[in-house]
């Protein structure tokens, strides 16, 4: 009998912000924080602000932070992925990667999100609960973290570094 292996976040091909196909394995060894985004949520300024302040901090030493924007919660993400792309890149000169616009919750959920809300249904009750919901992912793909909304960005600094094997 043939032994399945666990999945991880390696296993998953999501698209881009141009319809590309990104095989997330590329992201194998990195830490990893996945963040549902959206650009008219009263979280958005502080959030971007600090997710960029601990990208341009951590991004040279194998950290890397994946933004899927989603419209699910208050149809806060309304834009296409053009004018996503260049709100989140102009305003706030973000450089981290930005994905396709996908549903988080429900029977569309795209993939990606329904294994990483795996093993987390006591945290979130089995969804996902608002805009910018995080998830900290380790170098071997497996999702070790989960932080709510109004979780500061920089609080999750310190997770991140251990991960990183800086403390």
């Amino acid at each position: 009998m043939a032994t399945q292996s666990k999945k991880t976040l390696y296993d998953f091909t999501v698209k881009d912000a141009k319809g590309n196909d990104v095989d997330l394995s590329v992201y194998k060894g990195k830490v990893v924080l996945i963040v549902n985004v959206a650009s008219k949520c009263g979280l958005t300024n502080n959030s971007y602000d600090e997710l960029n302040q601990i990208y341009l901090k951590y991004k040279e030493k194998g950290f890397e932070i994946l933004a899927f924007p989603c419209n699910q919660f208050g149809q806060q993400e309304p834009g296409t992925n053009e004018e996503i792309v260049d709100f989140v890149c102009t305003k706030f000169k973000s450089e981290f990667p930005i994905f396709d616009k996908i549903d988080v919750n429900g029977e569309n959920a795209a993939p990606v999100y329904e294994f990483l809300k795996t093993g987390f249904y006591g945290i979130l009750g089995g969804d996902i609960q608002w805009n910018f919901s995080k998830f900290l992912v380790d170098k071997n793909g497996q999702p070790v973290d989960c932080y709510y909304p109004t979780t500061s960005p920089l609080t999750v600094e310190r997770d991140i570094q251990k991960l990183l094997g800086l403390l």
